[in-house]
């Protein structure tokens, strides 16, 4: 990505932003929602840095699923009930250096108008990475317990943490008729590693009693403390968060009757005086030095706190500014988290061991002489692909310094031995899984198995991809049954193997979940995609770069998967003509030629592909257009459509004639917005297009029969 997103153009830092809020979103749901996150934070900073200077370069395009604009994650598939918070859970914004406490705190003062010499007092106490949890208490008695959840809704645990030290059931001495108390549930070091040892030697104990070999490598364990603790607390039993040594710490309040104090500082005694732990590192700075050498006191004792934190937060010493500051987006503008660097160690890298993901992604993963970093005894490290081994010229046997901070897996940020003369690692070219070749496309950098669909690794997923419902749309053969069946080894051959289940039907049968009838019914379904629509067949074999709209461009233009497989082998072999046939297509570059020759070339998936079509037909691909108030027009489809999918909404429009295009411009006829529609119903606007909603889009599709 460019250092500098002025630098880049607008339809680049558009598309940026979109991947952003993919990948965040997709990292909140983990860390908030499944207390599994995959990513450190501090790489989670970086990718909410890098949102934050692309929306500040180009704020007309901010995104409503923006992470600017969101706390937390929803929560969703929870057995615990959900609660409403009265007053929002706000998240804080983030600094990584000196210079960047000190323009808070000049930014503080510039919004109020304050001399560089006026008195402003701030707060600063240690941040725990633990839980974030409101207490609500109604006269003194605790009545209420939520966690964060989106920061609007939460989870109910007021049954959990009555197991919970330091939260009282009942305040000490009068208390406002509300008060909402608000800090972190965590678990202590010393508790957590005696949990896992716990775990172990319960899983240990288990084996005996059964009789079979214990694998130490098989007991699942927390990854570090704040795992933990999410873990214990979000239990459906409070018997199991009874069994868990889980403390609470105060940092502030929520909905409040009233607040007996005047300073923060002060807020926080008086919740102590309530008998609610705070933190022993909260103090009352009046300079900025104080602040910061505060953060360089706390950081030189970090390791030998009993508990994870991972920096400091200040916060306007005075409620009354706080409430002139008042809040942007979803922080407050009074406060501010400033977080340590990732911790490091040094230790051997032994290996490197080869992983494949289920899209074909080789990810080299480098195990280690186990180092305790933070806390945590640390075995495993990402590195990430080819390209960083190849920087950092890791070999099995170097000295390593690895860092982490917060992290499930750290990462490697030296190599201390690389100028010994050893051999230098050898990444694979083929697959380790089903040795097919594994190859990295121009301009990426990760090396991926071109397997495919034969290729144990990616056969669930591949699998899963074909019978959905925008590839052949086989109702009863989901995630489960398919699991089932790959374990049966029924679908070792690839989707050909679908077509022939009905050989098992006698097996099948009396199998735990299955009767004659739901097995008819699987079987009858399977049946009828004997003649499938070869747009979704040749979308639902997973080939990288061809989704659900360049495959029906592409039979569009070859009409049979025959034609379309003879274009991409002769395009492999260089032929120019097949290349210049496949690149007129709409939407079909080199990447995609490229995808599709390497497909092809790789016998395995020949293989697959002869298999699959000895068991089908699909009919010759013709796309039957209806007149319709927008043939010959071009349609843009954004925001979140509600009744329909965009590529089914895509496929609707060329039905009628039109061309679904994917950007607003002065070519565009028609704009179909649904909720959430952004930068392109700005631009429509601007250009003075047609826009309509998607019940009025639904209504031309009708009109048109």
């Amino acid at each position: 990505m460019s250092a500098n997103p002025i630098d880049i153009p607008e339809a680049e830092a558009a598309n940026e932003l979109m991947r952003l809020a993919r990948a965040i979103a997709r990292h909140d749901r983990l860390y908030h929602a499944e207390d599994a996150p995959e990513v450190s934070d501090a790489e989670y900073d970086a990718l909410v840095r890098r949102n934050a200077e692309l929306e500040a370069a180009f704020p007309h395009l901010v995104r409503p699923d923006s992470p600017s604009q969101k706390v937390g994650h929803e929560v969703v598939a929870s057995p615990l009930s959900k609660v409403t918070h009265a007053v929002r859970m706000m998240s804080l914004d983030n600094a990584f250096a000196d210079e960047e406490v000190a323009e808070f705190a000049a930014r503080v003062r510039r919004y109020l108008n304050m001399a560089e010499d006026a008195p402003l007092a701030f707060t600063a106490e240690d941040k725990i990475d633990g839980l974030s949890c409101s207490l609500r208490y109604e006269n003194g008695a605790l009545v209420l317990a939520a966690t964060r959840g989106d920061g609007q809704v939460g989870e109910n645990v007021t049954a959990n943490v009555a197991h919970v030290r330091g939260i009282p059931q009942q305040l000490d001495g009068p208390a406002p008729a509300v008060f909402e108390i608000r800090g972190e549930v965590y678990m202590d070091k010393q508790a957590f590693a005696a949990l896992n040892a716990r775990l172990m030697a319960e899983a240990e104990e288990r084996a005996a009693a059964k009789g079979e070999a214990f694998d130490p490598a098989a007991v699942r364990q927390f990854a570090n403390p704040r795992n933990a603790a999410a873990g214990s607390l979000r239990q459906k039993d409070p018997a199991v968060t009874a069994q868990r040594p889980l403390r609470f710490l105060a940092h502030g309040w929520g909905a409040a009757s009233e607040v007996p104090q005047e300073s923060q500082f002060g807020m926080m005694q008086r919740i102590a005086e309530w008998g609610v732990p705070i933190s022993p590192d909260l103090v009352l700075c009046h300079s900025l030095e104080e602040m910061l050498q505060h953060y360089r006191g706390i950081g030189e004792r970090r390791a030998d706190l009993p508990y994870d934190i991972d920096g400091v937060v200040y916060k306007v010493d005075s409620l009354a500014l706080q409430q002139r500051l008042g809040f942007v987006a979803k922080a407050p503008r009074w406060a501010l988290a400033h977080k340590f660097p990732a911790e490091r160690a040094e230790t051997v890298l032994e290996s490197i061991d080869i992983q494949v993901g289920r899209t074909g992604k080789l990810t080299p993963v480098g195990r280690l002489a186990p180092v305790l970093v933070g806390g945590v005894t640390v075995t495993n490290v990402t590195l990430h692909n080819r390209d960083e081994i190849e920087r950092l010229g890791l070999r099995p046997g170097d000295r390593v310094r690895i860092q982490r901070a917060g992290d499930v897996i750290p990462q490697v940020v030296e190599n201390l031995t690389r100028e010994e003369l050893r051999e230098p690692f050898a990444f694979p070219d083929h697959c380790p899984v089903c040795g097919s070749e594994a190859v990295a496309e121009e301009g990426e950098v990760d090396v991926r198995c071109t397997g495919g669909l034969i290729c144990r690794a990616q056969q669930f997923e591949r699998l899963r991809h074909f019978a959905s419902r925008a590839a052949l749309d086989i109702e009863g053969l989901g995630e489960k049954t398919i699991l089932e069946f790959l374990e049966l080894g029924w679908l070792a051959e690839g989707p050909g193997d679908i077509f022939r289940l009905h050989r098992h039907r006698t097996d099948l049968i009396g199998r735990e979940g299955w009767q004659d009838k739901s097995v008819d019914n699987l079987l009858a379904s399977i049946e009828a995609k004997r003649q499938p629509d070869a747009a979704r067949l040749l979308f639902g074999l997973g080939i990288r770069h061809v989704g659900a709209v360049t495959a029906r461009d592409l039979l569009k233009r070859f009409h049979e998967l025959p034609a379309l497989r003879e274009a991409a082998e002769r395009a492999h072999g260089g032929d120019v003509e097949a290349v210049a046939e496949l690149t007129s297509v709409e939407g079909v570059g080199p990447v995609v030629v490229e995808a599709l020759g390497d497909f092809f070339h790789e016998e395995h998936n020949r293989r697959v592909w002869d298999d699959l079509l000895s068991e089908v037909s699909p009919p010759r691909y013709e796309v039957e257009t209806l007149d319709s108030p927008v043939s010959g027009k071009t349609v843009v489809f954004t925001g979140k459509l509600e009744t329909m999918s965009r590529d089914e909404a895509k496929a609707q429009a060329e039905r009628l004639g039109a061309k679904a295009a994917g950007t607003v411009s002065a070519k565009t006829d028609l704009l179909v917005a649904g909720p959430g529609a952004g930068s392109k119903l700005k631009k429509a606007a601007e250009l003075g297009i047609e826009v309509i909603d998607e019940a009025a889009w639904a209504e031309i599709v009708r009109a048109a029969g």
